[in-house]
């Protein structure tokens, strides 16, 4: 595992159910994302204020395999890799806090490098070369940035 991070499961996560819905659930893993993305000292603020690069979702999907439900304690585990030249991948594996060898959620998401004026694919930037070598665990082993 190459980064994790903690979240809480707020009333807002869940549906009328009382269940995290897809939607949440994605909204979790992008947390993640960006906290990882911060603990590599990379600003996606400044890199929206700069205008030089972004990096869309191009695809997302997620498996519930268990219910997850308000108040619930999470840890929330992502690897990066580099797919090509301007595309990258993240899985992520949401697990309760309390038990670490069970499942409950895998997602995965798909990023694409594009200049935000053009609208055109860049390569990656260094510092994300940079963070995509820091958390994909072919890389390093390491438990977070």
């Amino acid at each position: 595992m190459a980064f994790y991070c903690s979240r809480t499961v707020y009333l807002g996560d869940t549906d009328a159910a009382g269940v995290v819905y897809f939607a949440s659930g994605m909204q979790m893993c992008h947390e993640a994302y960006e906290e990882s993305l911060a603990k590599a000292g990379i600003s996606l603020g400044e890199m929206l204020i700069a205008r030089k690069i972004a990096l869309p979702i191009v695809h997302g999907a997620i498996n519930f395999f268990n219910p997850i439900f308000c108040s619930d304690k999470l840890q929330i585990d992502l690897v990066a890799e580099q797919i090509k030249d301007s595309e990258f991948t993240i899985a992520y594996k949401i697990f309760s806090a309390s038990n670490l060898e069970k499942i409950l959620v895998t997602a995965t998401t798909s990023h694409v490098c594009i200049n935000p004026i053009t609208r055109k694919r860049m390569e990656l930037s260094t510092e994300i070369l940079n963070w995509l070598e820091v958390t994909n665990t072919k890389s390093q082993n390491v438990e977070n940035i």
